[in-house]
């Protein structure tokens, strides 16, 4: 490997790897969101249905 391509690499894995930094946070994010809605997503069916059969 030349250093030409020695520095394009290391350019290369620098640039992906900042790339990761900046995009992980959003993903974490998106995760995180998509737990909370399934949570409240089961929080409304337990409430719907322990009103339900409370007032029947």
């Amino acid at each position: 490997m030349t250093t030409a391509q020695t520095q394009g690499l290391i350019g290369m894995l620098t640039v992906l790897g900042i790339l990761v930094l900046l995009v992980l946070p959003s993903v974490i994010g998106i995760l995180h969101d998509k737990r909370v809605d399934r949570q409240i997503r089961a929080a409304q069916r337990r409430y719907f249905t322990s009103t339900v059969t409370r007032h029947s």
